[in-house]
Order: C-alpha cells, then structure tokens, then sequence
C-alpha cells in the first residue's frame, strides 16, 4: 500500500449540474473498490466553479448518491470552504520557488500564442514571469492583479502505471507552467484537486479518461509538495446511441431521471457495472457481490456503449424479484406522480399479474392505473376491435357479469365461456375488445385474472358505456 495505510478513494463531482452517468460509474467503482479493500470513500464537492455552481446541482448529486446506495464515509466536504488550506500551500511553493505570480494580461498571451502558431509551434505559456537565475523580470504593471503559476520541471518525463491503461510517459516539455490560482484567488481544478487528494490521503483514484492530460500537472504538483502519489486509473468513455461521448452536455439524462422512470437502483448499479468491468461472464449480481469481487482488475481499456435495451432487461430481473411490499411502494409513488392517489394494499395484490412484463416500475404503475382511472382506449383499437357486430355480445356480457354473486377468477371465466357459446364466438373474439373496453388496451395478461382485479361496476360500466 506504499504511503498509505489504508485504501482511500474518492468522487468529486462539480456542481454544475445534475450526477450523470459517467460520474456515477466512476462512483461505483470507487465505492466498490474502498469496500472490497476495507478502506474508506469520500464525498468532496468541486465547486470552485462559483458562476456555475449551484446548491440546487449540490443537493441533486447527493440525492443520486443517497439513491444509488453509494454511502461515503466522509463528506460532503465542499472546496470553496478550503480557501484558506489552498492560498497556504500556494505561499509555500512561492516561497519555495516552486510557483510564480504572473502579470502577463490575456492580450499579451493572445499575442504570444498567435505569434507561436505564426512559427508552426505548439502553443504553451512562454514563461516570460518565470524567475531564474540570471534572468530580470520586468517591473509588475499597475493595476494588472496577477495569477500564480506553478513552475512545471523543464526537463524528463512524467510516467505513471496506469491502473486501467497501464504504463503512460509524457515528456515534461510537453506541459507548461499551469495557473494554480486565479486573479481573485480561487484555484484552479488542477491544484486543488491534488491539495485536497494529499490533506484526505486518496490513495487510488479512478477518472475518466478526459484527465489523463491532467494527471501529469497534478504528479509533479505532488512530487513537489512532498505528498504522497496516489494510484490513477483512468476510465475509458460511455458512448450514446450516436457513438458520440454520453455527456450532460449532449442531453444524456441524469441518474435522478431513470429514478423518476421507475429503474430500481440495484438494476441501475448492475447495469453501470459492466460499462467497463467484468467478472467473467456473470451479467446478473448483487452490490454485496460486486464488493467480494472488485479488487480493481479486469477493467476495460475500451469505450463501453451505453444500450437501453440492456438497462431493461438488467432493470425487469430486479423488478421480478425484489420484495413485492416494496415493489408496491414505488407502484403507489409512480401513481402518485401521474395524479393517481391509492395505497400500498390497494395495488400489492395485483402486481404480481403484471410485473414480469415490466422493464420499470413506471411500465408496472402504466399497467395498474387502469383499475384506479379512466381509461382510454386508442381510435384505432376501438375501430379494430369495438365493431357493431360484438356490441351486442359484450352488452350480453356485462348483464351476465351483473347477476354474479361472486367476483372471482373462476365464475368470470365462466361467464365468459357461457357468453362464447351464445354467440357461437372463440375467445379473441370477445377477449381483445373486452379488453380494449375495460382495460384501454388490446393485450393484457389472462382476462379472467386481469378482471377479478377489477371493483365489479367499474367494470360493468365500462362495458355499459359503449
């Protein structure tokens, strides 16, 4: 474990919006990973964006972590609250020599890179303010605040084992003096980010792969702190339906939406799983079963592709098997959003008929809100299916069904055989438009059980109404 004493890891997600996709594996690997070592995960909120961040982006991101049932054992710890820890640091290493206040103006660099393009250059900061030896800076302008630069190292490699990429070497010539502190004092991600990795004793962190560039500035701000580095692993992207990068920025939904869709969170967490990590050819396991085996091997270097028709069918086993009591809970919470009022009692005993066909919890509340509101059948079906000749057979039907003095599976399907033979009907016949009647659509499960559900006027005034 080299520096460390114990196995650390972290999430830092910047409050500039909801917890999306991408972040949420990298949670879950990190949280997997702390658990299967016995080590600890933290919650830090990056929110040195301060014109984009907001409480709102704050209390959603926790809101997705408390959902997921990814607990952290420290945090929320917020870095505009460290602004003291980070302008300390930053007075060290000038006083080191380590980093530099420069005055150079945004002109002045437009300039410069303008200038490096002109001569076919690759476009890094000149280190016109870099103090050295023998070298005389200029006289600081008046009024020109400055920001502070760190002094990269000018010569060798920086080379890291990647935890998911393996071995990676970036020449040092290839970095320039990176801000670490902007004119009104507020860090820049680049160093708070190790500041905070160091003071919390990270010691493994997993990122997407956009901060691979990143890693070299944040190695040698380590290496020159004294810190302790801690193991990288960076994950390879989500790609969307259009082979594009799964981004909040191009529409990819929050993890907070599927909740509202009705994905059950352990469905969520299985599913988020395999986007980049295998344990042999399992699809199917439970989080306690991810922590016994996620010991940071067998992740991927490639893309993975983000495929709803997956997510479902990962979704629909959880929504066969978990508890039916709780199953009923979300039912009533899906209703509840649609404006549909029940109880638990009055959908638990009747989701047992419909989950097996259902992706979702919302598919399974779209299946029982026909018992509670009306229903409405589509044009087509009622013209398909509704015809002038079966009318009269499903009047003959609801008087059948009204003169019942029980209401159970068994004398409704009774009554509808006797119905058939009256009207010298097979099933289909009569079953799809009684469907489409009472149910509001042309396929259900076996009507006789499908209607035993069913309060007994609501259903003979269905069939009345026609």
């Amino acid at each position: 474990m080299s520096s460390f004493d114990k196995i650390r890891t972290r999430i830092a997600p910047s409050p500039t919006g909801f917890l999306h996709l991408g972040t949420a594996r990298t949670a879950l690997y990190s949280w997997a990973f702390a658990r299967h070592h016995g080590g600890e995960f933290v919650l830090r909120i990056e929110d040195t964006d301060v014109a984009r961040s907001t409480q709102d982006s704050v209390d959603q991101i926790i809101a997705a972590m408390n959902w997921l049932g990814l607990g952290y054992d420290e945090g929320p710890i917020y870095q505009m609250q460290r602004l003291d820890r980070y302008q300390a640091v930053i007075d060290l290493l000038i006083a080191q020599g380590k980093a530099y206040r420069c005055y150079a103006t945004p002109e002045e660099l437009d300039e410069m890179r303008e200038a490096q393009k002109a001569r076919g250059q690759k476009t890094l900061y000149d280190r016109r303010w870099r103090p050295e030896p023998g070298k005389t800076l200029p006289t600081p302008p008046d009024g020109v605040k400055p920001v502070i630069r760190f002094a990269n190292p000018i010569e060798g490699d920086v080379t890291w084992n990647d935890l998911v990429k393996g071995p990676i070497t970036i020449n040092n010539r290839e970095i320039d003096d990176l801000i670490i502190a902007r004119t009104d004092g507020v860090p820049t991600y680049n160093f708070a980010v190790v500041v905070d990795d160091w003071d919390m004793r990270i010691s493994h962190v997993f990122r997407g792969d956009e901060h691979v560039n990143n890693t070299p500035w944040q190695i040698n701000i380590f290496n020159a702190l004294g810190a302790p580095l801690p193991s990288f692993g960076h994950l390879p992207i989500i790609l969307g339906d259009d082979g594009l990068k799964l981004s909040k920025r191009r529409g990819a939904v929050s993890v907070m939406d599927y909740a509202a869709n009705g994905y059950l969170p352990e469905g969520m967490l299985n599913y988020l799983a395999r986007l980049g990590w295998s344990h042999g050819d399992d699809e199917l396991f439970s989080a306690e079963q991810m922590i016994s085996w996620f010991d940071g091997s067998h992740l991927s270097k490639s893309p993975a592709q983000w495929d709803p028709a997956k997510l479902d069918w990962v979704n629909s086993h959880y929504v066969k098997h978990i508890d039916e009591a709780r199953l009923a809970e979300l039912v009533v919470e899906q209703l509840a959003a649609k404006g549909i009022v029940v109880t638990v009692a009055d959908v638990q005993a009747k989701i047992g008929l419909f989950k097996d066909r259902c992706a979702t919890v919302a598919i399974l509340a779209d299946w029982l809100s026909m018992y509670f509101a009306p229903v409405a059948p589509s044009a087509e079906d009622l013209a398909t299916h509704v015809t002038d000749s079966i009318r009269p057979v499903l009047k003959a039907l609801a008087d059948r069904l009204a003169a019942l003095g029980e209401w159970n599976k068994v004398v409704i399907q009774q009554v509808l055989k006797e119905t058939l033979t009256a009207a010298g009907l097979k099933m289909p016949q009569l079953a799809v438009p009684v469907r489409v009647v009472v149910c509001g659509r042309a396929q259900t499960p076996s009507l006789d059980a499908v209607l035993e559900h069913f309060d007994k006027k609501k259903v003979l005034d269905r069939l009345q109404s026609l």
